[in-house]
């Protein structure tokens, strides 16, 4: 940072910046800073009739950095309304970073619970930080106070002693009208565990236990944990560090991963099953869930991965955020279709007659920088299907799907990165119909295959704004119906 930064508050430091940023690859209908860099979804809560969402913010560079809290409110979940910085770095308990946290709701207040971060300098035997979990609150829901009893929740004794001191990430609820905060911990083994305290007014908490941990091949640390509650089910939900890759799963550099359960609130142990995959593309980590009004569970993730090229660097900014989801309970596992709300993004809409297609067919009407396509296929006399966005043959996203095994391929080639690399899931064999529906913006693509049964994320970073979606059969015919390509309003007005 330069010392003229230095003079300049984050809120004016942003808005004297945002007029040199470049706008090739800004997305239109995806939350992503005015300005440098952004990371974890933090704080996404419901309250005074509106969404309010956060975000892990450096403003002033558009790399990592000492954490802000950036904000941004909606009424409706599409539409955006960019709010003051909510929080920064300036008490000896978060002097290097206020870190990851949750919002919640209480006697008509908004109340923010974060980790604030400390370097130190790292001996022998000794930690190289200190990492505290801390409470701010606001009264309007745009101008927050740090608590003066901060720190509020501080690492356990006995319970997690890693000589790094990870502990950090607070997702908190309310149960039987208590309060439960999950925070990601590390075991003096160095695995990953997520430990729950317990409060009745937010500031005075307990520890309760350690509410799981884990086991062989699942992470040296637990990041971002959230429990989760949808359709009289609940999930922990949680961003491991280190898990290795096994054949074609886990091939991210870090994994974002439910595991569904029940929550055991007299001894704080969460019962539950094995990891299942969240996102099976190249770009999702730190999802954060809350509740809407109606009841439903919503999530928004980081749609980018640590130590990936970010070419948007260069334009003065970097990352994004995906597009909200819904938690659903469908044929014993989790789901994640599209929020219903991003409906109201829809604006013109190009619809393709039912097309039976024997070779590859670009869609000319569908060739927009920016939208939502829907479509059906139906692939009872082929064996599959590839959906390719293309923008030159060095610039190409292609979903791919064989009948016979149920393998999806999403395969990404970039003439911005240089790099071909491949992502995997898993449907039921021998099925004859997909439905599909994605998500196109400026710099990635957002898969949901049937209805959220699996969903594929990724940056693409075209060189050119033309671009062209094209159908390849996959040894044989293949029927498409109600196609349609929406184009999308933009969120933030």
């Amino acid at each position: 940072m330069s010392d003229e930064q230095k003079q300049l508050a984050p809120d004016a430091f942003i808005a004297e910046g945002e007029s040199r940023i470049n706008k090739r690859w800004y997305p239109r209908f995806h939350i992503a800073p005015r300005v440098g860099w952004c990371n974890d979804p933090n704080g996404f809560a419901y309250f005074g009739d509106r969404y309010h969402f956060f975000y892990q913010h450096y403003p002033y560079e558009p790399k990592w950095g000492p954490m802000h809290w950036a904000h941004v409110t909606s009424r409706d979940l599409v539409h955006w309304e960019r709010q003051p910085i909510a929080l920064f770095p300036d008490q000896p308990y978060d002097a290097d970073g206020c870190f990851t946290g949750s919002g919640i709701e209480k006697d008509g207040k908004l109340y923010l619970l974060y980790t604030g971060h400390v370097d130190l300098l790292k001996k022998p035997g000794q930690p190289d930080r200190v990492e505290t979990q801390n409470l701010a609150v606001s009264v309007d829901g745009i101008h927050f106070e740090k608590s003066a009893k901060n720190p509020v929740i501080k690492l356990p004794e006995g319970v997690s002693t890693g000589e790094d001191h990870h502990f950090r990430d607070p997702k908190v609820w309310q149960h039987n009208g208590r309060y439960y905060a999950v925070v990601g911990a590390q075991t003096a083994d160095e695995m990953g565990q997520v430990l729950v305290f317990v409060s009745d007014d937010l500031e005075n908490w307990q520890f309760k236990h350690v509410m799981a941990k884990a086991h062989g091949n699942q992470g040296f640390m637990w990041e971002c944990p959230n429990f989760a509650e949808f359709d009289g089910h609940e999930a922990l939900i949680l961003s491991p560090q280190g898990v290795r890759p096994e054949g074609r799963r886990y091939l991210n550099l870090q994994q974002s991963v439910s595991m569904l359960g029940k929550m055991d609130y007299e001894s704080g142990i969460f019962y539950h099953d094995a990891f299942h995959i969240i996102d099976h593309g190249f770009d999702f980590y730190a999802p954060q869930v809350t509740q809407a009004p109606d009841g439903r569970c919503l999530m928004i993730g980081w749609l980018a991965m640590w130590e990936s090229a970010m070419p948007e660097q260069a334009d003065g900014w970097a990352c994004q955020m995906t597009v909200p989801r819904e938690l659903h309970y469908r044929r014993d596992r989790l789901v994640t279709p599209p929020a219903r709300e991003l409906t109201a993004l829809r604006k013109e809409a190009h619809r393709t007659p039912d097309l039976v297609m024997k070779e590859e067919t670009p869609l000319s009407d569908w060739s927009q920088e920016t939208g939502e396509l829907c479509a059906d296929f139906n692939l009872t006399e082929a064996a599959g299907v590839a959906v390719h966005f293309t923008a030159g043959f060095d610039d190409t996203v292609s979903l791919m799907v064989e009948k016979e095994s149920g393998l999806v391929t999403l395969v990404r080639k970039s003439a911005a990165t240089g790099r071909k690399e491949e992502r995997y899931a898993q449907l039921p064999a021998g099925e004859d119909h997909l439905s599909l529906r994605v998500y196109e913006d400026r710099s990635s693509l957002e898969f949901f295959l049937n209805d959220g049964d699996i969903v594929m994320s990724t940056r693409f970073y075209p060189k050119t704004t033309e671009r062209v979606i094209v159908i390849e059969p996959q040894e044989g015919a293949v029927r498409m119906t109600n196609g349609v390509f929406y184009e999308l309003d933009d969120i933030f007005a």
